[in-house]
């Protein structure tokens, strides 16, 4: 019970569709299903939510290149929404950390690269500093970390289609574990901002 009182609290942020994933049959750029409910007045809402408490930021490297590519601009960008540069300048900012096997530099300034294990990195990281850690949208680290049982709350954007195809977030082999549903927002176009915690 001290840990959880003290220790830092392991976070993560996606977004899903009605059947469970986090893209379309076409892949991994196939965000069809989702993209045209991240700027929702709920979505943008949701998004302030879970960095605000965040200090570290958790990025598998395909999502720390396609973030790189899209998030400074915002940060730069005066006539942006607010909250969207919000999250921005904080993503910018904060310490980042990116998983991959083929990084041999590190793609933004406060990164470091590892190619390690998400759970053995995450218990390193809750040993020192304060603040949340959050795994940034990166599902391949989210799984990782339902499946060593160290996230402590799940902020999920549900979107109202079925994709049909592509990855699923939750796969058969997870184990068990039950959750407290701690916040909900329904949106205008049926998008529905979810946190839940991990309930130990």
């Amino acid at each position: 019970m001290t840990e959880q009182i003290t220790g830092r609290r392991v976070t993560a942020n996606i977004s899903l569709t009605l059947d469970g994933r986090y893209n379309g049959p076409g892949g991994a750029g196939d965000m069809g299903a989702i993209v045209s409910y991240a700027t929702t007045e709920v979505a943008r809402a949701h998004l302030t939510r879970i960095w605000e408490g965040a200090t570290t930021a958790l990025l598998g490297r395909v999502n720390a290149e396609g973030f790189l590519g899209f998030w400074p601009s915002v940060a730069a960008d005066e006539t942006a929404d607010p909250r969207d540069r919000g999250y921005a300048k904080w993503l910018v900012d904060t310490e980042k950390v990116v998983f991959s096997t083929t990084l041999t530099e590190a793609p933004w300034e406060r990164t470091r690269v590892v190619d390690a294990p998400a759970a053995a990195v995450v218990a390193e990281l809750k040993a020192a500093g304060a603040g949340d850690i959050l795994v940034n949208s990166s599902a391949s680290l989210i799984k990782a970390l339902l499946a060593a049982d160290l996230l402590d709350r799940l902020y999920l954007m549900i979107c109202p289609e079925i994709a049909g195809g592509g990855q699923r977030l939750f796969d058969d082999g997870l184990p068990a574990s039950k959750w407290t549903l701690t916040l909900q927002e329904t949106g205008e176009l049926g998008e529905m901002a979810m946190v839940y915690d991990r309930a130990r």
